[in-house]
């Protein structure tokens, strides 16, 4: 087992990450967004959309509307593939609402439309550019990669870091009883990114560079309570206590003064009212969060090597994720499967950050 230290442990400070961030936003999507938007370290060098939870034209103008709110409007929004690579689009309204980002509302603030550059001939033009220094952050469906692979197979060399939102090992899947959500929307794609990373590995690629797979294994432990609105809105400087109780109407709306509080609880609320739903509690796992912080360096974890392949063919297990941690299979790792972290650790530093930022946006304005 690898034991991880944040970054800024092990270097007694924060250094820069620049940050190349894929995602399919999605309430956890829009969490993770807005709290790397709120870390001074962190520069985000482009937000690419992928269909996932909503098509990609929705996800884009998340996005948008999403860094505009968090202070960040120049970083651009790109589109990249429209569906995946072999398969229809499944997205999830039941989910993260009809929009992506349940209750929560924001006007697209791009007159312009989307930036015209493909994502994926933006990141290997990125990554090309600036060899050793980019983290990749991917918290949707891998198919954006699997394309920027097929064209640049020296990716995982010219990257920094990769962290994946995906799979799960040993553990109930959250959309069939042994699949994934992110995986399940596109096999394929992850089952090429996994493919590149082992031909990689067998290529001599430095174990630092293949991808740090957060899977539901771990994500799922951040398990986010209401309470947490009410800690956020008092560190923000709300007037008044932020309350989202179990027994409220369904689709209330929050009234918080500020309004990056008001949009995270509305996102929110909608993403407890489905996990109660689905009889899991007036809870929400948020998983993107936890793989940003790893992509941040501010979260600590632990993590095994493990060879990773993804099942395409059969009916019954499609899209599910298999770790090798012992050499079965005979093939170098591919990836390192984080094991362990710490959600109570996790949550604080959220409120932290998010509560400063949304005091900030409020003083600005």
């Amino acid at each position: 087992m690898n034991a991880v230290r944040s970054d800024a442990d092990r270097d007694g400070g924060e250094p820069q990450v620049r940050l190349l961030i894929d995602n399919d936003t999605g309430i956890d999507d829009a969490l993770a967004l807005a709290f790397l938007c709120a870390c001074d370290h962190v520069k985000i060098e482009a937000l690419t959309s992928t269909p996932g939870n909503v098509d990609v034209e929705q996800v884009a103008a998340n996005n948008r509307a999403l860094l505009a709110l968090c202070g960040r409007p120049e970083v651009p929004v790109l589109v990249g593939a429209r569906e995946p690579l072999q398969i229809p689009l499944v997205t999830t309204p039941e989910t993260h609402g009809p929009q992506g980002v349940g209750y929560a509302t924001l006007p697209d603030r791009d007159d312009d439309g989307p930036n015209s550059l493909h994502a994926v001939d933006y990141w290997i033009d990125a990554a090309r550019a600036n060899p050793g220094e980019l983290t990749a952050l991917l918290s949707a469906p891998l198919t954006n990669f699997a394309l920027a692979l097929r064209k640049e197979p020296r990716l995982p060399w010219l990257l920094r870091k990769v962290v994946i939102m995906g799979g799960a090992f040993y553990y109930q899947g959250n959309t069939t009883p042994t699949a994934e959500w992110n995986t399940h929307v596109d096999p394929h794609a992850a089952k090429e990114v996994l493919a590149a990373y082992t031909a990689a590995a067998e290529q001599g690629l430095d174990s630092e560079k293949l991808p740090i797979v957060c899977s539901l294994d771990t994500t799922e432990r951040f398990e986010m309570q209401p309470e947490f609105l009410t800690q956020l809105a008092a560190e923000a400087g709300c007037a008044e206590p932020e309350l989202v109780l179990a027994s409220d109407p369904e689709g209330t709306l929050s009234t918080a003064s500020n309004p990056l509080v008001r949009y995270v609880s509305d996102a929110l609320r909608f993403y407890f009212e489905f996990h109660r739903h689905y009889d899991q509690g007036y809870i929400a796992h948020v998983h993107d969060y936890f793989a940003a912080g790893v992509a941040a360096g501010t979260l600590d974890y632990q993590s095994r090597p493990a060879t990773v392949d993804v099942e395409t063919e059969s009916k019954l297990l499609f899209g599910t994720t298999v770790a090798d941690f012992r050499g079965l299979w005979g093939k170098p790792a591919n990836a390192h499967v984080v094991t362990c972290n710490d959600p109570e650790a996790g949550f604080a530093e959220l409120v932290t950050r998010l509560g400063s930022l949304a005091r900030k946006l409020n003083t600005d304005s």
